[in-house]
């Protein structure tokens, strides 16, 4: 497939219904949307036995400080930050939900969130509010009558450094914040300062992993096996 260049449509799921649809299917949208934006209301709150419920046994989540790690490993690295300090939050900003049909109907669903990620920073003695606009896609089947996640990957589009206080600014290395991708860049910088490895090659507003992700949504849309 050709790349998919900015303002282009990227491959989209023939076998899906995101609107309208049948009262079931509304509804079956309507509880994969639940667990989308279980992200931003328990992480955050750090209400751990609720944010565990929406994943898989063997869900795999992907962040650009913490890599790609099984959930269970996933929620230990998030109290470790708590823990020391780390102060990430989330907003949600809308959510889409396509419900396969086909082969794959009842059985899967695929969330996608916008949403922004907001990190507070002491960068060299200067408080800073790092925001990261980004959209979340949930990957989610149905077990035993329930929607659970098995992947979580973020597309990363764009971000920027917000001063807690106007009248102080902070001074950017420019040659560090070049290592790390652009649509993830400021968001990088910060983590990395606190000691976190980042993650490359995540999705981004467009390119490689961009498309890449389109399709893996196609196919298991589509009722195939996949790994993210």
């Amino acid at each position: 497939m050709a790349p998919v260049e900015i303002g282009d449509q990227p491959p989209l799921p023939k076998n899906s219904v995101s609107i309208n649809g049948t009262l079931e299917e509304a509804i079956e949208r309507f509880k994969i949307s639940e667990i989308a934006q279980g992200w931003m209301c328990h992480r955050d709150a750090c209400e751990w036995e609720k944010y565990r419920a929406l994943f898989t046994d063997d869900a795999v989540v992907f962040t650009t400080w913490a890599g790609g790690k099984h959930i269970d490993d996933f929620i230990e690295t998030s109290k470790k930050g708590f823990y020391q300090g780390d102060f990430i939050m989330h907003r949600a900003n809308g959510v889409t939900v396509d419900l396969a049909r086909g082969p794959a109907a009842g059985k899967r669903g695929v969330a996608k969130i916008k949403a922004t990620i907001t990190q507070r920073f002491n960068l060299d003695g200067v408080w800073v509010d790092i925001e990261n606009d980004c959209r979340f896609v949930w990957f989610v089947l149905k077990e035993d009558g329930e929607w659970k996640a098995r992947w979580v990957k973020l597309f990363y589009e764009k971000d920027k450094v917000i001063p807690v206080d106007p009248s102080q600014v902070p001074k950017i290395d420019q040659e560090e914040l070049k290592k790390y991708p652009e649509g993830y860049r400021y968001l990088s910088y910060g983590q990395a300062k606190l000691g976190y490895p980042i993650l490359q090659g995540l999705p981004e507003r467009y390119g490689p992993a961009h498309d890449e992700l389109y399709e893996k949504i196609v196919e298991w849309l589509d009722g195939k096996d996949i790994t993210l």
